[in-house]
């Protein structure tokens, strides 16, 4: 392979390892240590859910104050940090807070996750905005669906270790320090490659620049927004507590529990890569209201199949479209309003953030009120396939009454 031909792979590769580290590891490895932390007494499910709104809480706070830089610089009259400072900047915080949760100081852990929240987004976002930016000037665009396979890859990379960690009798902190250290030694295989000085929103001018401006009606910018914020409240019980919920209805000893949430990330990475093979001409809100529908399927065969082979496929299936429906909403977004994408996608992120939030929250509030920890996280669970559902309807009814 030439050098030529080499440089776009080393970029796309690169992004996808940058968002193996603040997606799988800051932000995702919480998940499978989560049962670890409560095995070990130092907290209960309900600081569990407060652990994770902060840091979907940070998330948000992370992805408007990336949004912000542009006008932050121009009233302090300086310039604009480049998207790979940012995420260079947010690759050394998450590595040191995931770190610093290995420390026995649990007043401090929401603020932890609050700040790694911020960090993972300003890295998914920075890195996206690079790599799109180098693979063009490349000529290689293409190969920027390669780095949303990186989320995937990183749950895959922490969720498989936590069953030997548990087998050997690790604590929840050694988990912790170990992800550190694995965060640590990845961010050292990028860092000569992730290098440019691209301020944030300066890729967002192309791709409105190459769509054909159109008149949309309000109503369906409303409704795109209400429908994609509905997709973060409908995954995100399960994405937090799957192992817990598994742990609750498969027999002590098993060791399928430890299995289910590397097999969501591996259908995150697989769907992140099949989203790259459909045809641009394809109408995202059918393509959105079908990812919908396939997430509620994976939440309903784990309620209606608390089996292996049940958790399995519906771990599968809640994966699968997790990153393909950001990668479509935002793809319509510009699409539709091609001069106001750049405001518009950030509203979007923002009301996806809003229900990752409202989600743990709400499990906590009805497992407070269930006779038992099973019923309360069936509830839950039929709350977030509810949503999915109807925002599986909203998308076919936008489709449906404004025809492209």
């Amino acid at each position: 392979m030439h050098a030529s031909e080499r440089a776009p792979l080393r970029v796309a590769l690169a992004g996808m390892v940058a968002l193996a580290v603040a997606m799988g590891i800051g932000r995702f490895a919480f998940t499978p240590l989560l049962p670890m932390m409560l095995h070990d007494g130092v907290l209960d499910i309900a600081t569990g859910s407060w652990l994770a709104t902060a840091n979907y809480a940070g998330y948000l706070a992370g992805a408007l104050l990336y949004m912000a830089l542009p006008w932050l610089a121009r009233r302090a009259a300086a310039a604009v940090p480049g998207n790979a400072a940012l995420a260079r900047g947010g690759l050394v915080a998450t590595v040191l807070l995931t770190g610093l949760l290995a420390c026995p100081w649990p007043a401090s852990w929401p603020l932890l996750r609050f700040v790694a929240g911020v960090a993972s987004a300003l890295v998914f976002l920075g890195t996206a905005n690079w790599c799109m930016g180098q693979l063009a000037r490349l000529g290689q665009p293409q190969l920027a669906g390669l780095i949303f396979c990186g989320p995937g890859l990183g749950i895959v990379a922490t969720g498989l270790p936590t069953g030997a960690m548990v087998a050997a009798g690790w604590s929840a902190a050694a988990g912790w320090a170990t992800f550190a250290a694995l965060a640590a030694l990845l961010c050292v295989g990028i860092w000569p490659v992730l290098r440019g000085r691209e301020a944030p929103g300066a890729v967002a001018g192309a791709s409105a620049a190459q769509a054909l401006p159109a008149a949309r009606p309000a109503a369906l910018r409303a409704l795109h927004a209400l429908a994609y914020g509905l997709a973060g409240l409908g995954y995100i019980v399960t994405a937090t507590f799957l192992p817990v919920i598994a742990r609750a209805a498969l027999p002590a000893g098993s060791v399928w529990p430890d299995l289910f949430w590397p097999v969501f990330g591996a259908g995150v990475a697989l769907g992140a890569w099949l989203s790259t093979r459909i045809a641009p001409h394809r109408d995202r809100r059918w393509l959105l209201a079908g990812a919908y529908l396939l997430q509620a399927s994976g939440i309903a065969l784990g309620m209606l199949w608390p089996s292996p082979a049940g958790f399995a496929l519906g771990s599968l299936l809640l994966g699968l479209p997790f990153t393909a429906i950001t990668f479509f909403a935002l793809q319509e977004a510009r699409h539709q309003w091609p001069q106001s994408a750049a405001g518009f996608t950030g509203l979007l992120t923002a009301l996806y953030g809003i229900g990752q939030i409202a989600g743990p929250p709400m499990a906590a509030a009805l497992l407070a009120q269930a006779g038992s920890r099973a019923q309360g996280f069936d509830w839950a669970l039929g709350v977030a396939g509810s949503v999915l559902v109807l925002g599986a309807g909203l998308y076919a009814f936008m489709a449906w009454r404004w025809r492209k």
